[in-house]
Order: structure tokens, then C-alpha cells, then sequence
């Protein structure tokens, strides 16, 4: 997926970011802007469902003088404008109300806005990248998402897993926001074994924002330098592994043994993801030698 992203950063394409929430959507776009050429400009989010509806327009477009009573003498720029020759992130842009639906359309089309109160068409040059944790496909089906404005910004969609199907991710995070951490708050913390097994071992149906608020917690909270799985709350004590996964009951040739484990490992990680590329992450491995693996046990099953 990072492959991806760095690829897709260099081109001024319109990117969707798809998956639950916390799974890191505003981390890779805020990626997306600084590795593109557009990173010394502006990166400015708005989020869609955060905002009530009667401001959203005048956030998102500005608003000229008296285009509404309290409104500034000089009027205001909106997030378009804020965001020239930068990017702009459309967090929850599930949450977009219809009619600002059709302005956003009317953008996306023309690269120009109106201001709320306005006439005149103002030219811009930005990037949009959005964001949703809904099905937009199926909310254009049943008439609540505009089906032009999903194809929109559909050209280039990029699914996150949530952290529980990208469990290699998790332990590089753990340290990364104890780092974090550490220069922020000038404490130095660290993990024993037991508390890097549990956080690997987790669901966190949180995703990313949950596991860095974890981190936050334990390393503030702790009374000393290292923190060990007494500190952890009681959710994560009832998932600490045991001390082996494996257990050996008998004896056989090494080789039969590998070529047994691999077996199990490979069938077991195709029957719960159900995709050669999905079980390669999970393995460690090329898609290509699950591949090859799966094919010769389909033979030998045949």
C-alpha cells in the first residue's frame, strides 16, 4: 500500500481513502500532500460531519460582505481558497449534505468556486483527497450520495485494512508513538516482552488512534521506566498469548515437520482472508510463493 501511496503522491489525481474509523486515513494523506509536489503549499482538512450544515457552505466556499447577517464586512475566504496550489482533505465526505454535494461536483468540474453571497467565479488549484468509512457506492444506489460526485472522486480509490488485518504494522507503531511520546512529554518509557506480545496479540477495534491513545496512557500513567502487563487494562489481560504457540508431540523428520507447519499456516490463512496477496502480508511473504504453495496443495489434495 505504500507503494501505492508514494506513487499515486506524485500526480494531482483525486484520491478516496476507504476504511474504518482510525485506521490512519488523515496519516496517509497528509503522506499523499508531503510527498507530492504541491507539499510546500497548503494542507488544510475539513471535516464534513464535525461541521453543522448551516456553516459547512460558508466554511467550505467562503461568503462575500452581507452575504448574511453577522457576517464579516470583508467577507471570508473559504477552505477552497485557504488550500491554493495545496490539498485539500474532505474527512467523513460520507456526511456531505446533498446540496453542497452538487457545489462540491460543480468544483471538482469547473476548478472554480463561488462565494456564499457572491457572483463571481474564483479560480483555484487544488488537490482533493477525501475520506469516508461509509460504502459510497451503496449510498449512491439508494439516491443518498450523488452517483456523478462518487465517480468523481473515485478515480483513484485506496482501502486500509483495519490494524487487526495488518498485524506487522503493529508493533513498528507501538515504538513509533513512544517515541512520539517521549519527545513530547520528555519521559522515557519502555515495553517489556509480555506488553509488546499483548499489543501485537490485540484486535484494537480502535485501529491506529486507538493503539497510539494506548501508548499515550501507559507511558503518562506509569510510575517507572518500564511498563509490564500488570499496568495493562483488563481487556488486554485476558489476551496475552501463552508462553508457545506450538506444542510438539511427537517426533518426525525435520523437513516433514516444516513442510506440515507451512501447510496449516497457508490453508489457515486462505480460509480467513480468502486472497493470496491478503495471506502473503499476514505470512511475511511474496504473494507470489503463496501462490505457488497453494497450488501445490490443491495437487496434493487433488
Amino acid at each position: 500500500m505504500l507503494e501505492l501511496i508514494l506513487r499515486v503522491a506524485k500526480v494531482d489525481s483525486t484520491v478516496l481513502l476507504l476504511g474504518e474509523s482510525g485506521v490512519g486515513k488523515e496519516g496517509l494523506a497528509k503522506l499523499l500532500h508531503t510527498q507530492s509536489g504541491r507539499a510546500q503549499g497548503p494542507f488544510i482538512k475539513v471535516n464534513c460531519g464535525a461541521i453543522p450544515e448551516p456553516l459547512l457552505e460558508s466554511e467550505l466556499f467562503g461568503y462575500e460582505s452581507g452575504a448574511f447577517t453577522g457576517a464579516k464586512k470583508e467577507g471570508k475566504m473559504g477552505m477552497f481558497e485557504l488550500a491554493h496550489n495545496g490539498t485539500l482533505f474532505l474527512d467523513e465526505i460520507g456526511d456531505l449534505p446533498i446540496n453542497l454535494q452538487v457545489k462540491l461536483l460543480r468544483v471538482l468540474q469547473e476548478r472554480e468556486i463561488v462565494r456564499v453571497g457572491g457572483t463571481k467565479p474564483r479560480a483555484i488549484n487544488v488537490r482533493i483527497l477525501a475520506a469516508t468509512h461509509r460504502d459510497l457506492g451503496a449510498m449512491a444506489q439508494e439516491g443518498r450520495f450523488r452517483e456523478d460526485l462518487f465517480f468523481r472522486l473515485n478515480v483513484v480509490p485506496i482501502a486500509i485494512p483495519p490494524l487487526r488485518q495488518r498485524r506487522s504494522d503493529i508493533i513498528p507503531l507501538l515504538y513509533h508513538f513512544r517515541d512520539k511520546f517521549s519527545k513530547k512529554y520528555g519521559i522515557i518509557r519502555d515495553f517489556t516482552p509480555e506488553v509488546v506480545d499483548a499489543f501485537f496479540s490485540f484486535d484494537w477495534p480502535g485501529n491506529v488512534r486507538e493503539l497510539e491513545n494506548m501508548v499515550e496512557r501507559l507511558m503518562v500513567v506509569s510510575p517507572g521506566e518500564l511498563i509490564d502487563s500488570s499496568q495493562l487494562p483488563p481487556n488486554f489481560q485476558v489476551r496475552l498469548p501463552e508462553k508457545s504457540g506450538l506444542v510438539v508431540r511427537s517426533l518426525m523428520p525435520l523437513k516433514e515437520a516444516v513442510a506440515e507447519l507451512e501447510r496449516q499456516l497457508i490453508t489457515k490463512a486462505m480460509e480467513e482472508y480468502g486472497s493470496t496477496y491478503k495471506a502473503a502480508e499476514v505470512l511475511g511473504v511474496n504473494q507470489s510463493t503463496v501462490a505457488r504453495r497453494v497450488a501445490r496443495i490443491r495437487a496434493d489434495q487433488a
